[in-house]
């Protein structure tokens, strides 16, 4: 690890220390609820997104003004719009006011919607996209203004069942145009990538080499189902079963036998899940598994529901996770 990393790393220990703690103003507290499956998505007459995301949609906030979440990350970062959090808050919402028709969460689902139509701007690409506008370190540092494949798919996912709900086409206008995101290579202002066997990807976080997060691929995935179906494009519908086939192709390589992975190994460097990314994966895959009706993707779900439930596992995966925490990104 470089001096400069090494720096960078000491310079962000405390918000990270402050953070990992779960305090009561964590944004930990946002994204690590129980994933879900949500088993009335597949009522046409709903269109319910796929998981539940009914803590998310309880966020007890900040807030701006006009009602949108922020996410206090601590530190030098501080109060923070995140494209992601916003679309995962308005998706539980719209959720929550399909089952009980409650105007309230109708309220909240579309201030998260008008917020993407009015902050999704072009790259210098030419290519609109939602920015997060702060720093974040991941493998290396992701300076603002940073783009990723994960906000794209679930903001379209969000925007559609707007446009859906309301008959605006502001909505329907912003979700095609964020779809083009999805459909480029990242070296042409998109989120894509295609590796050196032809399988597809989408990234949650643009670095190189890619990393190929897995949770965020299947999540960005289902804003490219949900755009081929209520545009009814025969393209998209093609881009998601070419991703569907990544996903199935690599799935193997992110089972180590005992857990899963959140990317796939760079430079023979695993990173394990923690706990909760694990049971997000295995929510994930019982989705995809009754989108496609794959087998592989129920085998690996009810593998990794085991792992789970082996106590020496978690503990094996634990000690794991610390050890990279410790010394790689």
């Amino acid at each position: 690890m470089s001096s400069a990393r090494n720096y960078s790393r000491l310079l962000d220990l405390p918000r990270r220390l402050s953070v990992y703690a779960r305090s009561r103003k964590s944004p930990l507290l946002f994204w690590y609820e129980t994933p879900e499956l949500n088993p009335r998505a597949w009522d046409s007459a709903t269109n319910e997104y796929y998981m539940t995301f009914s803590q998310k949609a309880r966020y007890a906030g900040p807030f701006d003004a006009a009602g949108v979440p922020l996410l206090n990350y601590m530190g030098r970062i501080g109060q923070q719009y995140n494209p992601i959090a916003i679309s995962q808050y308005g998706l539980g919402n719209y959720n929550l006011y399909k089952q009980t028709g409650d105007a309230a969460h109708a309220d909240k689902f579309l201030k998260a919607a008008d917020w993407l139509v009015a902050n999704l701007k072009p790259n210098t690409f030419g290519i609109r996209v939602w920015h997060h506008e702060f720093d974040w370190p991941y493998r290396e540092l992701l300076k603002a203004p940073w783009r990723s494949g994960l906000a794209q798919g679930q903001g379209i996912s969000l925007l559609v069942r707007a446009s859906l709900v309301t008959g605006q086409e502001r909505y329907g206008e912003a979700a095609s145009a964020a779809f083009l995101a999805l459909t480029k290579d990242i070296k042409e202002g998109g989120v894509a990538t295609v590796d050196c066997d032809g399988f597809f990807w989408i990234e949650e976080y643009l670095v190189d080499p890619p990393s190929h997060i897995l949770n965020g691929f299947i999540w960005a995935l289902w804003g490219v189902l949900d755009y081929a179906r209520w545009r009814d494009d025969t393209d998209a519908r093609r881009l998601f079963e070419r991703s569907v086939a990544t996903i199935k192709e690599n799935l193997a390589k992110y089972d180590t036998g005992y857990w899963s992975l959140y990317e796939l190994p760079i430079d023979k460097v695993s990173m394990v899940t923690s706990l909760y990314y694990h049971r997000l994966h295995v929510t994930q895959l019982r989705v995809l598994h009754k989108l496609t009706s794959e087998p592989v993707f129920l085998e690996y779900a009810e593998r990794w529901e085991n792992y789970a439930n082996n106590r020496s596992f978690r503990r094996k995966a634990l000690l794991q996770k610390i050890r990279f925490k410790l010394t790689s990104y």
